[in-house]
């Protein structure tokens, strides 16, 4: 499954233990939304594992190995992981406000506004990361360098290049955690190339890299504020792409 409610299904008072009752639900009591490899869906769940995975590997919390790893290298100040029992490292007037939390009862400020990512401590693998547009970019560059072959210090040239290249589940546009554009209605638009890749946030983010062109488009808005019901970021997206491929005279 894509979702779960997760906030809702093991409530409690410390995160951990929720977070330690979801990990087990979706490695022995998951159900299957069909066969495996026949089929592809984007899901919450395989990024709650992934952050496991990193914390055995590393034998660090996720944040922590960010923080002392390729945040700090790299440079990017802005980019932290929020936790539900640390202070914001900045004043609220930095942060955009999101939706108006039925579960929470106030306007989301500063904080995460994925429901599950809040019960698990403030942050898991899919959601909770916070940042500036620029350091998004910095970091997509560094990526986009990495797959271009013209640095190698953090990653294998190889390894980016796999996890850019789409998977072969038919009718899929999915990569390794990264989406490729779709032939209809695209939310790149009409004029990135088949060789790029992105990824969409719930709250109204997004990341477009076109690897042919080397075109890097970071768009960071809360368009769940004061609701999610606002769907119209599906229709200004590919309009933004557009627009700025062609003020770049990189239309083909």
């Amino acid at each position: 499954p894509s979702w779960r409610p997760f906030y809702k299904m093991f409530p409690h008072h410390n995160p951990e233990v929720t977070k330690k009752k979801v990990r087990e639900w979706i490695l022995f009591s998951c159900p299957l939304d069909y066969e495996p490899c026949t089929k592809a869906l984007y899901s919450d769940l395989d990024f709650m594992l992934l952050e496991w995975i990193v914390e055995i590997t590393t034998e660090k919390s996720l944040s922590a190995y960010l923080e002392s790893g390729p945040y700090k290298s790299f440079s990017l100040e802005t980019m932290f992981l929020y936790q539900r029992r640390s202070p914001l490292p900045n004043e609220d007037k930095r942060f955009a406000a999101t939706e108006r939390c039925r579960w929470r009862e106030q306007v989301l400020c500063g904080v995460v506004h994925d429901e599950n990512a809040y019960a698990m401590g403030g942050y898991s693998g899919h959601a909770g990361l916070f940042g500036t547009a620029l350091d998004v970019f910095r970091l997509a560059h560094l990526l986009m360098e990495h797959y271009l072959g013209k640095r190698d210090d953090w990653l294998r040239s190889q390894t980016v290049r796999a996890f850019f290249s789409p998977q072969e589940t038919k009718g899929a546009t999915w990569a390794l955690g990264w989406d490729t554009p779709s032939d209809v209605r695209s939310s790149s638009g009409r004029h990135f190339s088949k060789r790029s890749v992105g990824h969409l946030g719930f709250t109204g983010c997004s990341l477009w890299m076109d690897l042919e062109k080397a075109l890097i488009v970071v768009l960071l808005t809360n368009r769940v504020h004061p609701t999610r019901d606002n769907q119209k970021i599906k229709e200004f997206r590919p309009l933004l792409h557009d627009l700025v491929v062609d003020q770049l005279g990189l239309v083909e």
